[in-house]
């Protein structure tokens, strides 16, 4: 590498840098506390939880139809 390929590549680096560093941070403990916040909130509404009534569910088996 040249020495001003490297000092581009440097300077690349050094922006790159200056933008992770200018990013606002969250704690894990908040953004634990939040997510449990929201899965409680959203909880009546998750069909994983509460299940689904047969008649909306669209993965339900097809009946089959026969005739005698």
């Amino acid at each position: 590498m040249s020495g001003s390929a490297n000092v581009v590549a440097m300077k690349k680096v050094v922006q790159q840098l200056r933008l992770e560093a200018g990013i606002n941070r969250v704690k894990v403990s908040q953004a634990a506390a939040d997510l449990q916040q929201f899965c409680l909130q959203n909880a009546q509404q998750d069909p994983l939880l509460t299940g689904m009534s047969s008649s909306n569910n669209p993965f339900r088996p097809q009946k089959v139809c026969s005739f005698l």
